[in-house]
């Protein structure tokens, strides 16, 4: 029974009970006097409610919503049946129309509080945080114990990062409510995110000992499982779901994503083809199918499958990423299919530069690119180089477009006017080439776990570490290092970046619903292993993988020191191998340290190096795209400065490193789950 008419219901036949309503008063109440033909379109609302209450019991959301707007066709007036529709709307994810409909209701039954609460949740699903807030309090502080209310304030502190508040509410509802199935799931689904999963197994174990026969304990206790790595009972439970509600999507969904992280891909594909079968508009199961095959080894397959998932939901970012990975790994630079795709993003690209969106554009041709080396659209990025004031790269593009014989005469005209212009750039002035100066002096490997995949994305932490990777190919400080995404373990991880000298390495994870996505990069020293930082970030709405990770990204380059290497020296004038593209400016100490003594900390971001080893300074007086020079000072007596040493960014306080860096960590996931229990 919904939340609304058990109230309603509850409501009407206690006061007859207590007395409070005489028999013939409660007749009236349910069937009063009216005339014939107002009656038969009372009759015809009732129906049409009650039709309503059948659908909803059945979880037939779409169903049930024509039902109530029927019913208030007929009856504008009908409370229960405006407060019904809100919650068929809620169920639907329609929020802003649920809220419409509950404000009506509300206004229709003033004081009810299963209303007000209905609202509260209505508002917490929308981001009005505060609003829902104000209407918490106001139920809490009639009815202190109010257990919806209480379950509300719980989802309301999720929604805030506060999880650890979420359990101290949820754990006083136990104990006023110790047989309620939904407060012991959602206890256990929150202990379990906080990775407390001795006591979210306590909680779910409880649940299922006292609903025995309850499908949805043991699709939730399969959750909680996979969660932890336990695939095979994960697996048990699932199935266990499914016996009890053959059909039930969210179970069969869950036990083909199982399936696939057991390295099961044929049944996992089996399993999504079912899916496939129940609703073909079922994009989840369409990107496990094409990921399956992907495991398989069969990429043209799975090409064929992303696209047909990609024609159903072209916003999907982690399909048309996957799209794009296996595009880059199994095919030939010249291959059509690449053409296809990368048009997509010039496309993109070329709205965002209309609308003055300059690094989004930037983004959208890079990844065009990147599928696509030979594209003529090539020149509108080096244009968008030009107009963000860095000439060199600009004519570092219209050369490769040489290269590679796309110039035509505008092309030749304009790096031959270019290099008029940059006769006196700091390159010419030192005689050096940036492109072959070029070095990435941080070597970062990027990994996801293999235990970590997100509830509407099998292996979204894999497709999202690939996507990063990508984005960090475009860095010029930082190495992204070409290992395997895919780890078993943190373990694994560490030895396989400390075998590859990687300076550090970053583990990605993913937790999403459908509308938002939050990502976790915890950051490791690759040579001691050590947690070195933590970035956190989380977006809704369209573009939300691409604006998260790029928000991962920037906040990784920004959290490592400024590095860079002494290249050339001309008396007390030294030049390095990084400029205004990497945020060289004048206004910045530089410290000069002898090559091979300066050391990554053990734990944290930072440089280690003896006092011994600062053998000057640089102040720069000179920046150019790629390169920068300036007045070198020595540190000591003897001048021991010499190419090839290393140059830091002075800086005066590093107490910061390896502390949480980002957004408040909100789980999407959880709170998606949390909603879906009934």
């Amino acid at each position: 029974m919904s939340i609304v008419k058990k109230f309603f219901s509850e409501k009407i036949f206690r006061s007859a009970r207590n007395g409070l309503i005489p028999a013939a008063l409660l007749f009236l109440a349910v069937f009063p006097a009216v005339p014939a033909a107002a009656q038969s379109a009372y009759s015809g609302a009732s129906a049409y409610y009650e039709a309503g209450q059948v659908s909803m019991a059945a979880e037939d959301w779409y169903a049930a919503a024509e039902a109530f707007l029927e019913c208030l066709r007929i009856n504008p007036a009908h409370a229960e049946a405006s407060a019904s529709l809100a919650e068929a709307y809620y169920e639907l994810g329609e929020y802003d129309q649920a809220l419409s409909w509950i404000r009506k209701a509300r206004s229709l039954a003033r004081g009810n509080m299963a209303l007000a609460n209905l609202e509260a949740f209505i508002l917490i699903a929308l981001g009005r945080l505060e609003a829902a807030s104000s209407v918490i309090s106001e139920v809490l502080s009639r009815e202190p114990y109010n257990k919806e209310a209480l379950f509300a304030a719980a989802e309301l502190d999720i929604a805030r990062g506060r999880a650890g508040e979420a359990v101290q509410r949820y754990q006083e509802v136990v104990r006023r409510y110790p047989d309620d199935r939904r407060v012991l799931i959602s206890l256990a689904l929150v202990l379990g995110s906080l990775g407390d999963r001795d006591n979210a197994r306590t909680y779910i174990n409880r649940a299922m000992n006292q609903h025995p026969d309850d499908y949805r304990v043991y699709y939730y206790a399969a959750y909680l499982d996979a969660g932890a790595g336990q695939f095979a009972s994960a697996i048990r439970y699932a199935e266990r779901s499914l016996h009890f509600k053959p059909g039930f999507a969210p179970a069969r969904s869950l036990l083909a994503s199982l399936r696939y992280r057991s390295g099961q891909y044929q049944e996992a594909a089996r399993l999504a083809d079912e899916s496939i079968a129940a609703n073909r508009e079922d994009v989840s199961a369409w990107y496990l199918k094409a990921m399956s095959y992907i495991r398989m080894g069969r990429p043209s397959d799975a090409l064929s499958v992303l696209s047909i998932a990609t024609s159903i939901d072209p916003d999907d970012e982690f399909v048309r990423a996957a799209l794009e990975e296996v595009l880059i790994t199994t095919t030939s630079l010249e291959d059509p299919q690449r053409i296809r795709w990368a048009s997509w993003h010039f496309s993109r690209a070329r709205d965002f530069k209309s609308r003055n969106l300059m690094d989004q554009a930037l983004f959208e041709y890079r990844r065009g690119l990147r599928l696509n080396p030979y594209a003529a659209d090539r020149r509108e990025y080096a244009d968008l180089l030009r107009v963000q004031g860095y000439p060199s790269r600009y004519v570092e593009e219209l050369r490769f477009m040489q290269d590679i014989g796309l110039a035509d005469r505008t092309v030749n005209d304009a790096v031959e006017a270019y290099d008029s212009l940059l006769s006196d750039a700091i390159f010419r002035q030192w005689n050096v080439d940036p492109v072959e100066l070029a070095n990435r002096h941080w070597k970062v490997a990027v990994f996801s776990a293999a235990s970590q995949s997100a509830i509407h994305h099998a292996d979204a932490g894999a497709v999202a570490s690939g996507y990063i990777r990508d984005i960090l190919i475009h860095d010029r400080n930082i190495r992204p290092m070409d290992l395997e995404l895919r780890q078993s373990s943190y373990s694994s991880a560490f030895r396989n970046a400390r075998e590859a000298g990687a300076d550090y390495f970053l583990i990605v994870s993913v937790s999403e619903n459908e509308r938002d996505l939050s990502l976790t990069g915890e950051l490791f020293v690759g040579r001691t292993g050590s947690p070195a930082a933590v970035f956190r970030t989380y977006r809704t709405g369209a573009d939300r993988l691409r604006n998260a990770s790029r928000s991962l990204v920037d906040q990784l380059v920004s959290s490592l020191p400024f590095k860079a290497e002494l290249i050339r020296r001309r008396g007390n004038q030294g030049l390095i191998d990084k400029g205004k593209a990497d945020g060289v400016d004048s206004s910045g100490v530089y410290e000069i340290i002898k090559k091979g003594r300066s050391e990554l900390r053990n734990e944290g971001i930072g440089i280690t190096y003896a006092q011994e080893d600062l053998v000057g300074t640089l102040v720069i007086e000179n920046v150019g795209d790629e390169i920068a020079s300036g007045s070198l000072s020595r540190s000591g007596f003897f001048d021991l400065i010499s190419p090839g040493d290393t140059v830091y960014l002075k800086v005066q306080d590093e107490s910061g490193s390896g502390v949480s860096t980002g957004e408040n960590p909100v789980d999407p996931e959880l709170r998606a789950l949390l909603r879906s229990i009934r």
